[in-house]
């Protein structure tokens, strides 16, 4: 089975809401991602397809940051949700998502990709707790990782703030 990445378009709406309501133990992330696209915060979203039957293997959605040091504005985006169909996990999809999707953001001049996971399974993509660290931020801890993109340059010593898009505040609230 192989699978064949692109940017999302209007025409895979239903099958990445679909997708992120089976993904997941409660609506939230199908909900996050539509709130980011009313919003105008989504940044860059990607589709898995298998490429035999054109299904939906798995999405990556990446938002706007607002992101501020020494009192500039700084080009940065959260990774939320990455999500794989069931009969593809364990298959690379995510991997192939997420490596996507961080040349991308690096064509497109993002310095920092944020994402609030795993430190076991992000890290192999050069995530880390401590680039975070340097960022107030209300989802601050462990988890909450970042990623410097343009080679990282700017991270050194740096400190600012990094505040999510306003739809993850709304997450787990009913």
């Amino acid at each position: 089975m192989a699978i064949a990445i692109r940017p999302a378009g209007a025409h895979d709406v239903a099958a990445i809401d679909a997708l992120l309501r089976t993904s997941f133990p409660a609506p939230d992330e199908a909900d996050l991602v539509r709130r980011l696209c009313v919003d105008g915060d989504m940044v860059l979203m990607l589709v898995a397809l298998d490429e035999d039957d054109g299904t939906l293997a798995g999405a990556i959605a990446f938002s706007r940051m607002r992101v501020v040091v020494h009192d500039t504005s700084v080009p940065a985006v959260a990774l939320a949700p990455l999500a794989v169909a069931p009969a593809w996990r364990r298959q690379g999809v995510a991997e192939a998502l997420v490596q996507a999707g961080i040349e991308a953001l690096e064509a497109a001049g993002v310095v920092l990709c944020f994402v609030l996971g795993e430190p076991e399974y992000y890290a192999r993509f050069g995530f880390d707790a401590d680039y975070a660290r340097n960022f107030a931020s209300p989802y601050a801890g462990d988890y909450l990782m970042a990623l410097p993109l343009q080679g990282g340059l700017m991270l050194c010593g740096v400190r600012g703030a990094a505040e999510h898009a306003a739809a993850f505040a709304a997450l787990g609230q009913a």
